[in-house]
């Protein structure tokens, strides 16, 4: 470790005195872009920096060297436009290519970036797929990018890092906000170092103090990185609470036994990491759903690691055999709460790999109510869904069972083969295969459903968007539509509904109407 002691002299002589640390001054170029308001002061807009490159000309490419994903399959497009980029085709995706048509840049970005991820899980992976795919970007797009931008601040915002990162690279851009992100993705995604490595070879990035400080450190030059620190405090770049955070991460051992200043508020990627590195690492249970991300390695405990891919699971963002392997990777370290999940689902999972019906009917009911507490039903379901109905189970157990396999992409075949044992199960077969006449509604919520199955009649407002060749505002005024009848106005269900059967959504509009029934969504 080089000069270790030379950096603590420097540092001393930091936090010797008072007034020696100034509030800070950013450039006008410095203030976040975004909605997101806990992205990383990473680096500065080249407007700030004199002589510097453009952007445009930056080379290599800021994922150099993996920080981002490349497990991706993806489809570049021919396009001036990095709106155009995405990773699903339509040919996979089942949108159209001309998916914006006729909308406007800045209203669809408004409306991507209203909040829908407490919807259905069918339409959060709906939601999901429309940020991700691929196509021609509304004519007055233009080459900034800020329809990309608003998709991957939304994928950002609801933990989708490794989707976010992936599009990001694809898109080829290497604009400062752009770079924003990418690095705190890799912070969050445990890539610090090729993030650090990635700012290197960007020389028209100018970092920020703070981050200059944590990539020299991170690279073992303790010396640059203590003197960048009192630089940074003469002239006013940092406040005392950033300096006395710089310092502890540079040495530690300096501040034993001091108090820890209260953590800044928003928490940014870049202070998270470095709380972790000086061994204060903050919860990120009140934190947004991005940072659930940095606790599902193996550097966190393992309760954490769990409470993290549940709630990513939960949003849509990550498989859910990540799940599974974290619940059954050893036996529960107490009881209640999250333990109580470990050992019912261990329980249940044992069971059917045993093949005893009998013992599968007694966990089914216990791990299922577990399930439904954290709302990770249709997790459950892709996990469990096909091999539960080959079991020929009864009572409770069944009736559970028919409903798990439901939830799961086999739901067809399995309602083809059941024999229903009330009107409400021979409703939910006729949904799975979208064929529900002459059947009785059993409930309210089963009332809202079968108009769309019968007679679709979407709202005026959203055939006013078909009709405008707005497909994909269509799309997400649906979402909101059926997110409303789940709070209480049924008819949004209804409309919401018809809309994705005539926009020949079949699959998402049953699966969604199956939730609807299945999950209990009432608001």
């Amino acid at each position: 470790m080089p000069s270790k002691l030379f950096a603590r002299t420097a540092l001393a002589v930091l936090t010797a005195g008072s007034g020696m640390v100034h509030t800070p001054v950013w450039a006008a170029g410095d203030d976040p872009l975004s909605a997101i308001d806990w992205l990383s002061q990473s680096v500065t807009s080249p407007a700030t920096v004199p002589g510097a490159p453009a952007i445009a000309s930056l080379e290599p490419p800021v994922t150099k060297g993996g920080a981002l994903p490349a497990s991706v399959a993806t489809t570049p497009l021919d396009a001036a436009s990095p709106d155009a980029a995405g990773l699903i085709a339509p040919s996979v995706s089942g949108l159209p290519r001309n998916l914006w048509g006729a909308g406007r840049t800045e209203e669809i970005a408004q409306a991507i970036a209203r909040d829908r991820m407490d919807s259905l899980p069918a339409l959060r992976q709906l939601f999901l797929t429309l940020l991700l795919a691929e196509a021609t970007p509304p004519a007055d797009a233009g080459t900034g990018g800020r329809l990309l931008q608003a998709r991957i601040d939304k994928l950002l915002s609801v933990g989708a890092l490794e989707q976010a990162a992936a599009l990001i690279e694809i898109s080829g851009a290497k604009t400062p906000d752009l770079f924003r992100r990418a690095f705190d993705v890799a912070l969050l995604t445990n890539n610090e170092d090729r993030a650090c490595e990635a700012m290197q070879n960007a020389p028209g990035l100018a970092p920020t103090f703070q981050a200059r400080i944590f990539c020299l450190a991170r690279a073992g030059d303790w010396d640059a990185a203590a003197l960048t620190l009192q630089t940074a405090a003469a002239l006013g770049q940092l406040t005392g609470a950033q300096a006395d955070l710089m310092a502890r991460f540079l040495d530690p051992e300096m501040f034993e036994g001091e108090m820890m200043t209260p953590p800044p508020n928003p928490v940014t990627p870049l202070d998270w990491k470095i709380y972790e590195a000086i061994g204060e690492s903050l919860p990120t249970g009140s934190l947004p759903i991005a940072f659930s991300y940095a606790e599902i390695g193996p550097n966190a405990g393992w309760k954490a690691q769990i409470e993290a891919a549940e709630r990513l699971t939960r949003a849509g963002t990550i498989a859910p055999n990540v799940l599974l392997g974290l619940y059954t990777e050893r036996d529960a370290a107490a009881s209640g709460g999250v333990w109580d999940r470990v050992d019912a689902f261990q329980d249940f999972d044992a069971a059917l790999r045993s093949g005893d019906a009998d013992r599968v009917a007694q966990t089914l009911p216990v791990v299922w109510a577990r399930m439904q507490e954290v709302e990770l039903e249709v997790p459950f379901a892709l996990l469990y869904g096909r091999d539960l109905a080959a079991l020929n189970l009864s009572g409770e157990a069944a009736a559970i069972a028919f409903r798990v396999g439901l939830l799961s992409p086999s739901a067809e075949a399995i309602a083809r083969d059941h024999v229903p044992a009330d009107a409400t199960e021979a409703f939910l077969k006729g949904l799975a295969s979208g064929k529900i006449d002459g059947l009785t509604a059993p409930d309210s919520m089963a009332r809202a459903i079968a108009p769309a199955f019968l007679a679709p009649a979407p709202s005026v407002q959203t055939q006013g968007l078909l009709q405008g060749d707005r497909f994909g505002e269509a799309l997400l005024a649906a979402i909101e539509e059926i997110a409303r009848g789940v709070e209480g106005n049924l008819a949004g269900v209804t409309q919401g509904l018809s809309l994705l059967r005539v926009v020949k959504l079949e699959s998402v509009a049953r699966r969604a109407a199956l939730e609807l029934m299945i999950l209990e969504r009432r608001g």
